[in-house]
């Protein structure tokens, strides 16, 4: 028996965490039981040392100090304010008064304020709940076809975890060792792409069957002008005047920046594309303001309403998401000031109470926490997994695949997958990708890249049943009888269940055909991170072989600093000088 454990003993300590989550367990404490378990047990049968937990202490301590963590909470709180305050209600009612004169409009202005609430607010309850509540009474009242309607929001609301400032990527980042600020500018492009899927996907569904996304009928329509026209045209104007000033800046963004930053390398994409919105941003702030107080009549009541409206989510992109893409700010520095702009914006919108607010800090403090557990139990799993050479068991799993990166990244997206079905994406991501991390890096994998396609993977844990968190959310604000809708008097039937899981299905599709885009374009995301220069390895080498002689203090006579080393010509070389 002692040496079936000692040949076996990673197979056994897996199977030994399976059935304490059978028993109903919960993960953070099962992951912890089986860890110091099994532990005990190596050392029982000599497997391990005595003194091997004496280093455990350290590692949950580490957990403690990891700075990078702080950006939970912060984004949690920052994200649960803006939803208190009603900032999705007011985006929703705006963006449908926009797009909802056509076909699908609806659909789309939910995708639109989905991705927005996503890049403010990165908490997927939010986002799926307020929605929910909001725009699936309207598209019920105007005829909107069950599944689509339901399967917009729900698959919206998850966009959250593939966008920056998104949770997983966080999560990600800290277990797979790399920068939160890399995996955020991984992630920017390919979760736009997703975004333009989506919209895609709508406008198809509006060409086919044109009576499931009906367009909204004139009655709906609150911001029409006195004389009965929509104010369309003058918000196309606004876009293309700030669109215009957008791209003047792209095209001088490098002459104003690089001095101001001391920098010597072309500017960033994303860092040009954040700061071009940023100028465009203004500029319709500044001619709104203007029309306002001034009552010029530049611009129509859409145009002004959806400006003021816009314009608070967006600064607040730009609080987050531009520090850290500009470099000036580090993601737990972006996140504390995103959560100070959202209580500012709540204050201002006279919204910020003090049971607001010690309702938004407990919910923080609750998730907080549960991330916590669950990474200090992940930690004293994975210490007796990798002391018992988990990771080369995994290693040797994996060796035999044909296909090599291909194979392998194939295999893991199907796993991944699956346990979407079953476990929370925090649970993945501290249970299973450290175990899948060193393999990857071994075969050559980026692990941004890498990050990237599993959080895009993990995204439609939230979408797959039985046990997609989407789409229980929905189903807790959906209406579960029938009743009569209020502005129309017509009887409204109750939403389903079955119509709910159905709407998530042709979302999953689309989701699994962006990670099928991003393992076979790598340069979706590895061409958006800021590249760093790095020494080649000759001349790492060279300055490997320099005797220390020539460098230093010992390479000065006497106290006189600016005395170059002997031997010295150049003073470029800052090795010798």
């Amino acid at each position: 028996m002692i040496e079936f454990l000692q040949v076996n003993f990673v197979p056994v300590l897996f199977a030994g965490l399976l059935c304490f989550l059978m028993l109903g367990f919960p993960v953070a404490f099962s992951l912890a039981a089986t860890g110091l378990a099994f532990g005990l047990l190596g050392i029982e049968i000599g497997l391990f040392p005595e003194v091997l937990f004496q280093a455990l202490p350290l590692r949950v301590i580490g957990i403690m100090s990891n700075e990078t963590l702080l950006a939970i909470p912060f984004f949690t709180l920052m994200g649960i304010i803006l939803e208190r305050s009603r900032m999705a209600e007011e985006l929703l009612e705006t963006v449908a008064q926009v797009f909802g004169p056509v076909r699908g409009g609806l659909a789309v202005a939910v995708i639109l304020v989905g991705a927005l609430l996503a890049a403010t607010t990165g908490v997927v309850a939010a986002a799926v709940i307020s929605m929910g509540l909001i725009s699936l009474p309207i598209m019920l009242r105007y005829g909107y076809n069950r599944t689509i309607a339901t399967g917009t929001i729900t698959a919206s609301g998850t966009l959250a975890q593939a966008l920056p400032p998104s949770l997983v990527l966080i999560v990600l980042a800290d277990q797979l060792g790399r920068s939160v600020g890399d995996m955020y500018q991984g992630a920017l492009l390919p979760g736009l792409m997703l975004v333009g899927l989506y919209i895609l996907f709508i406008m198809v569904v509006a060409i086919v069957r044109p009576k499931w996304v009906p367009a909204l009928p004139a009655e709906a329509r609150i911001y029409v002008q006195p004389n009965g026209s929509s104010g369309h045209r003058s918000l196309l104007g606004l876009f293309v005047l700030c669109a215009v000033a957008g791209y003047f800046w792209s095209g001088v963004h490098e002459s104003i920046m690089n001095p101001f930053l001391g920098r010597e390398t072309p500017a960033p994409g994303d860092e040009t594309f954040i700061m071009s919105t940023t100028v465009a941003t203004f500029l319709a702030l500044f001619l709104a303001i203007l029309n306002r107080v001034f009552k010029l009549g530049l611009i129509s009541r859409l145009t002004e309403q959806v400006t003021f409206v816009l314009i608070p989510p967006l600064i607040l992109i730009f609080l987050v998401l531009g520090t850290i893409f500009l470099g000036i700010a580090t993601p737990t520095e972006g996140g504390a000031m995103g959560a100070v702009g959202a209580l500012i914006m709540s204050a201002f919108r006279g919204r910020l109470s003090f049971k607001v607010l010690s309702g938004a800090l407990e919910s923080t403090t609750q998730l907080s926490i549960f991330v916590l557990f669950i990474l200090v139990g992940a930690t004293v799993f994975s210490f007796t997994f990798n002391a018992a050479d988990g990771h080369i068991w995994v290693e040797h799993l994996f060796k035999g695949l044909p296909g090599g990166q291909m194979g392998f990244l194939i295999l893991v997206n199907i796993l991944v997958f699956i346990l979407g079905m079953f476990i929370d994406f925090f649970e993945i991501a501290f249970i299973v990708i450290p175990m899948l991390a060193p393999v990857a890096e071994k075969l050559g994998i980026d692990l941004i890249w890498f990050g990237i396609i599993l959080a895009m993977n993990l995204q439609t844990s939230f979408l797959t049943p039985p046990f997609g968190f989407a789409l229980f959310y929905l189903r807790s604000v959906a209406p579960r009888v029938d009743y009569d809708d209020v502005v129309t008097g017509k009887r409204i039937p109750a939403v389903t269940t079955s119509q709910i899981y159905s709407g998530s299905i042709a979302f999953i599709f689309l989701q699994v055909i962006m990670i099928a885009v991003i393992v076979m374009n790598p340069g979706l995301v590895s061409g958006n991170i800021t590249k760093v220069k790095k020494l080649s390895e000759e001349r790492v080498e060279e300055l490997m072989n320099i005797p220390t002689s020539d460098y230093g203090a010992d390479a000065w006579p006497g106290t006189d600093s600016t005395t170059p080393a002997e031997g010295a010509t150049d003073p470029s070389d800052p090795v010798k000088w």
